[in-house]
């Protein structure tokens, strides 16, 4: 007898923690899940010396260039950005007033948006801006940008002569961005 309730006690402890271990899953709970990773890259470099600037042409346009800016043309990657910041950094160390010029254009060609930067000549520091998405300007020109103008015109000349021994300028360029995945 006592075997008996030894076997049954087993048997009922054994479904007991059967029924006690076992949980229904919820396998929707991925509907549920919201990723919003934020992605960070450098945008753009430039840096010119002061001899290139010196040598500029009758227009006084040191630097001009046109760069690929491809980063939203996937339409899923587009309709996913949910704010982002551009930040810019510049540096003049040399005698001369600047102006930096950045245009982002979209797949025609016009022009969407522009920064200009008005550069004093050495010793002026170094100059930070930062543009946020929606916050300050339209999130409409990130995602139909497709290219971005830069142009460095050259002012004019300070007579300061204090200058360092490699005078240049450098503008940096980085960016912040805000995606939802899911």
């Amino acid at each position: 007898m006592r075997r008996f309730f030894g076997s049954i006690t087993y048997v009922m402890g054994m479904f007991l923690l059967f029924l006690s271990c076992v949980d229904e899953q919820d396998f929707d709970q991925v509907n549920d899940l919201t990723i919003t990773p934020t992605v960070a890259t450098g945008i753009f470099y430039l840096e010119s010396d002061q001899n290139t600037i010196d040598n500029t042409s009758s227009n006084n346009v040191f630097y001009s260039q046109t760069i690929d800016f491809e980063a939203f043309n996937e339409p899923y990657v587009a309709e996913r950005l949910l704010e982002g910041v551009l930040l810019y950094e510049v540096e003049n160390t040399t005698n001369k007033i600047l102006q930096l010029t950045i245009e982002f254009l979209d797949v025609n060609g016009l022009v969407l948006d522009t920064e200009i930067f008005n550069i004093a000549a050495y010793p002026s520091g170094t100059f930070d801006r930062e543009v946020a998405y929606p916050a300050d300007k339209s999130l409409a020109i990130l995602t139909n940008t497709t290219d971005i103008r830069l142009t460095g015109l050259l002012i004019g000349e300070d007579t300061n002569s204090m200058e360092p021994a490699d005078p240049k300028i450098k503008l940096r360029s980085a960016g912040e961005f805000l995606f939802q995945l899911q």
